[in-house]
This record gives structure tokens, sequence and C-alpha cells, in this order.
């Protein structure tokens, strides 16, 4: 039978650590209860109990909002850094890209085009005086970006007949893409040609048609180009084929107004002292034939707004220029006596490009000589704020300048001619 054994009582210690856990936490759960309900900070019951370590934060603190404004002074700095760098390297490629496309452009030329724009090498012992070892044609810069006809102007039988495509080659010139690369084909020649009429019958003188080649033009015959003004419709120099109308009685006489002759503008300078010049787009050469009668040398650019204006100049005897208004006049520096100009210098030509061509007339002209202005028209607004101040800026002596109303177009149109003669300074 077993016997029951009784567990031995526990020490009086360990029954003391019992009472003194319960009463701990007693007290512990009544402390927070009394907190919580009492809207105690413990933050602030902390700070104040340990003041030394607010100052501690406190300094720490400013110490964090300074330098967080230096941070943002730097990383402003950088970005403006930053943003300079950008624009410099964006400036680089850009050149480089266009360097590179002009580079790969002719890299990729073959045929004809490749040979007439080189590069060639040359031969050796002319290096030193042509400071260059290499030949390069001279072609315009925008030919590169017209390729697709010029490639197609470029493409001809080696040593046979041209295409008809002088339109083409005019297109070309008028988008800039000038002058035009050297071809190896024969130019068509007319099929009946005579021998020109001697000087000075020729002057006045209607060529042979025998000596044009029609191909290009409305107009098949001069009958045709001399009455075209007659018939509705737009023509760049209406009348000016017809050499017994009013292209005969030109600057033969002197208004005292728009008109000028060329009689009284010799006058303002020396006797002979107008011997060699120039006509910017002098139509069908008739100002340069009037002065060949003085015995004064004229070259006439021109260009073949449906007519051939460049043959007829020189049916005439005169010398003709095949030349846009915007390609830099091919005379060296004041080597000419006189540079003319009618209708074609005026404000249809924007406003840069003109004030260039202005003084592009100042460098060819030599000291004293002259620029005759002759019925350059724009708005009365424009002459006033525009154009006479660029005439000044450019730098010319005033010796005639006249205004007047374009008349041709009517009175309520507000358009005006100006006329003037200036000259270049000798000092």
């Amino acid at each position: 039978m077993e016997t029951k054994q009784e567990l031995p009582p526990k020490p009086d210690h360990q029954q003391n650590l019992g009472l003194i856990k319960l009463i701990f936490l007693f007290l512990s759960t009544n402390l927070l209860t009394i907190l919580l309900f009492s809207n105690f900070d413990p933050k602030l019951f902390l700070f104040r109990a340990n003041s030394p370590l607010l100052l501690e934060l406190k300094s720490t603190q400013s110490d964090l909002s300074l330098n967080q404004v230096q941070i943002k002074l730097l990383q402003s700095n950088l970005e403006t850094t930053i943003s300079l760098l950008n624009s410099h390297l964006n400036k680089s490629q850009k050149y480089n890209t266009t360097e590179n496309n002009s580079f790969t452009w002719l890299e990729s030329l073959k045929g004809e085009l490749k040979l007439a724009i080189g590069p060639h090498k040359l031969p050796l012992g002319y290096s030193p005086n042509l400071r260059t070892d290499i030949w390069q044609s001279p072609i315009g810069l925008v030919c590169q970006l017209l390729s697709d006809d010029l490639i197609r102007y470029m493409t001809y039988e080696i040593g046979g007949k041209c295409p008809s495509d002088a339109a083409l080659a005019q297109r070309l010139m008028l988008r800039g893409c000038e002058p035009l690369p050297r071809r190896r084909c024969h130019s068509k020649s007319p099929a009946r040609y005579i021998d020109p009429t001697p000087l000075p019958e020729s002057l006045w003188q209607i060529p042979p048609e025998t000596n044009v080649v029609w191909d290009d033009y409305t107009c098949k015959n001069y009958s045709c180009l001399v009455h075209r003004g007659e018939r509705p419709g737009s023509y760049d120099c209406k009348d000016c084929f017809n050499l017994d109308g009013r292209e005969n009685t030109r600057w033969l006489h002197d208004d005292g107004g728009i008109n000028f002759s060329i009689d009284q503008v010799l006058k303002l300078v020396s006797p002979g002292m107008i011997r060699i010049g120039l006509d910017i787009g002098g139509g069908t050469g008739s100002f340069a034939a009037r002065m060949r009668e003085q015995n004064i040398t004229i070259v006439t650019t021109t260009m073949n707004f449906d007519g051939p204006f460049n043959s007829f100049i020189a049916s005439r005897g005169l010398v003709p220029v095949y030349l846009t208004v915007g390609h830099r006049l091919p005379f060296f520096d004041s080597t000419l006596d006189l540079v003319h100009s009618m209708h074609v210098l005026s404000n249809w030509i924007p406003g840069p490009v003109l004030e260039f061509l202005l003084y592009d007339v100042y460098r060819v002209l030599r000291p004293g000589g002259l620029f005759w202005l002759d019925r350059f028209f724009c708005m009365k607004t424009q002459m006033n704020e525009t154009y006479a101040p660029m005439v000044y800026k450019v730098g010319f002596n005033r010796l005639r300048w006249y205004e007047g109303r374009k008349m041709d177009r009517g009175e309520r149109i507000n358009e005006w001619y100006l006329s003037a003669v200036l000259q270049k300074p000798i000092n």
C-alpha cells in the first residue's frame, strides 16, 4: 500500500519575493494609468530632466540646417555647371555632325559628280604657290541639300550632248546651289546659226532667231517675246525685248524726279572717270547698250526667266553674266567705276540679304565710284524706317536722292520709288 508523501513548506524568502512582484505590478499599472489620463509628455519630462541634452540637441539641429543650406547651394551650382557643359557638348555635336555630314556626302558621291568636285592631288611643284596640295572645285553649299536634282544634272553621256536641262540648272541656282559643277558634255547649239550683226548696229537690232535654242521657253520666237507685254499674264521684264518701244528711250531724259539720265549722272564726276561697271539684273542689256555708246563697258548680270535674256544680250555685242542676285559679285575689291541696278534691288529681297548685297556693291566699287540705285521700290513707311537708314549704315555719300510715289500701281497703293546716285567715299 502506497503511502502519500507531503510536500515540504516553501521557504519564507520565496514568499516575500512573490509579494514584492505583485506590489510592483500594481504600482506600475496604476502609475501608467495616471500618466495616460493626465496628458503627460514623455519628451517634455525627459528634456526638463536633462536640460544639457536639450541644448545639445538644439545645437545639432542648427548645424544640420546650415548644412542643408550649403547642400542646396552646391546642388544649384552643380546644376548650372551641368547645363553649361551640356550646351557646349550639344554645340560641339552639331558642329561635328554638320562637318561629318558634309564629309559623308562627299564620300558618297559617285561618277561624274565625284570626279567634277574632287578632291584631286596637285602635281608636285605647284603646292607652294597655291598654298595647298589639293584641288577642290567650288560648289554651292546648298547643293548638298539638293542631291537628287544635282545628280540628275550631272548624269549624261561623257563627250556627248548635254540633256536639255537648262531649266533644271536654273532651278538649282535659284535655290542656292551656285556655282554649279562643270560638266563633260556638249551643250545644244542652234541648228541654223548665222554670224551676228556687227557693232554698233547690233546694239538696237533684234538678233536672228536662229541663233537661240528655244526648247526651255514658252515663246519660240522673238516676235512672241516682243509682244508678250500686250498679253495678260505675269512676265519678268514684260516689254524689254521690244527695242523700238520704251526700252529705246530709257536714261535719255532727266525729268528732275525719279528718272535720271545717263548724261546727268556722268556729270557728277570728272570726265572719263566712269570706264567700266556692272548692271545687276539688267534685263536685255539696254543700260549696257546706252553706256557702250558712251565708250563705257558694262557687264550685265541676268537670269533666263521665261526668255533667252543671256543670248539676247550677247547678240547685241554686250557681255552677259549668268548670275543670281544672291551670288557674291565676281569682281575684286575696289575695281569698278559704276554699279547700276533698276527695279531688281527692292523690298522683295529679305532685309539681311539686301544689306549684305549693298556691302558687296561697296566692296567692288573703287573709291569715288558710283552706285546708281534706279527705281528701288518699297512701302513709304519702309523707306524712312528701314531702307534709307540701311544705305546710310553702309557708308555711301549721297549725290542725288529722289523719292516719289509708284504711280503705275495706282494712287491708293502706298508704294514708293527711290532713285539715288551714291558715291563710295575716297577716304
